[in-house]
């Protein structure tokens, strides 16, 4: 065998050894989540947050690193892929077309709005934007696409980092209070997967609370959250397009199609895909309880990388005005899906 045919082995090998310990962390994590809640009772999403943000002095670790961020994020979209051999096209349009508007609905008022609550917070209109934008679509990822079609300048990366901090925060936050509000509120477990999947900002903690809630609305928040995401795209070229006068560095079109790209989940092609596999009946139904524990499990490691991840000190250590407008524009959003869901019941899933 030739040099050249070993070399994508040895890669592959030694990517492999780089994730081994921070995956086996994530994993052990998520494994004694699972053991507490099957022995004592409770939600496996909280105590994987809580047990993961107990290690968190190991998230900077060299060696652990790179496991935990490979699970937090591809890990997760191999769970979210998997959860697509438990959706089918009749249960997304069992949605309807009022979660649809909801959604879109959702976005574009956060977006304005909440790009009006920065300015009056004292923040500059790209900060603004890229704030509100993080808030409305889909949290850290949607931040850095959106970053990128900002005009630069000698505060944009600082700007950047606190709206990563902050959103992560508040909606790991969210997570955990999120499943008692809908419980307060009195929804359904449809509803409440609409309500966490409209409101929470990332991926991870939106299926998280889903799962504290129960199966089905862990089910109906991810296709929620990801009708959601699909809006990113559009939503970074109508910013380029907003901010094209303003940007003088590169053409606004190029530099909207190359961030849309870099940062649209790709994995949903993916979770799609297996789904319209499964709505054609090609995933034999012997498999479906198989695959739905392994994206189970997935999502758990996913959760606990998260929780790895989170340090409670970067919250207090960024400035009071844009976590004020963060903490409003996700006020302004959880206020907006709860006033429709609750005045839309009728027409909502439940």
């Amino acid at each position: 065998m030739s040099t050249t045919n070993l070399q994508p082995a040895a890669s592959l090998h030694h990517r492999a050894r780089s994730f081994a310990p921070g995956v086996l962390l994530s994993g052990t994590v998520a494994m004694a989540s699972l053991f507490i809640s099957s022995r004592y009772g409770g939600p496996v999403m909280l105590y994987a947050i809580l047990f993961g943000i107990a290690f968190n002095f190991l998230a900077a670790d060299e060696k652990c690193a790179p496991g935990i961020q490979f699970a937090s994020k591809r890990i997760l979209q191999l769970g979210v892929i998997l959860l697509g051999a438990s959706v089918t096209f009749t249960e997304i349009a069992g949605l309807g077309w009022a979660t649809a508007l909801l959604v879109a609905s959702a976005v574009t008022v956060t977006l304005t709005l909440g790009w009006m609550i920065g300015r009056s917070a004292g923040l500059s209109s790209s900060h603004s934007t890229l704030s509100s934008g993080a808030v409305a679509i889909c949290g850290a990822s949607a931040a850095m696409a959106i970053a990128s079609v900002l005009p630069q300048n000698k505060e944009s990366e600082r700007n950047l980092i606190l709206t990563v901090v902050g959103v992560t925060s508040l909606s790991t936050i969210a997570m955990v209070l999120y499943p008692m509000l809908t419980h307060a509120m009195g929804l359904t477990d449809m509803q409440a997967g609409v309500f966490l999947g409209a409101t929470i900002h990332d991926v991870a903690q939106v299926i998280g609370a889903g799962y504290i809630v129960s199966d089905d609305a862990g089910a109906v928040a991810a296709v929620v959250k990801l009708m959601r995401v699909t809006l990113l795209a559009p939503a970074v070229f109508i910013i380029a397009m907003l901010y094209a006068r303003q940007s003088k560095a590169a053409d606004p079109q190029n530099s909207g199609a190359q961030a849309s790209g870099r940062a649209f989940p790709m994995f949903l092609l993916g979770f799609a895909a297996l789904m319209a596999a499964n709505s054609f009946g090609f995933v034999p139904e012997a498999w479906r309880g198989g695959i739905s524990e392994m994206s189970r499990f997935s999502l758990v490691v996913a959760v606990s990388a998260l929780g790895v991840k989170t340090s409670l000190k970067d919250l207090f250590e960024v400035g009071p005005k844009p976590i004020a407008a963060l903490v409003l524009q996700t006020l302004l959003l959880a206020v907006f899906v709860a006033a429709a869901v609750l005045l839309f019941a009728r027409v909502l899933p439940h």
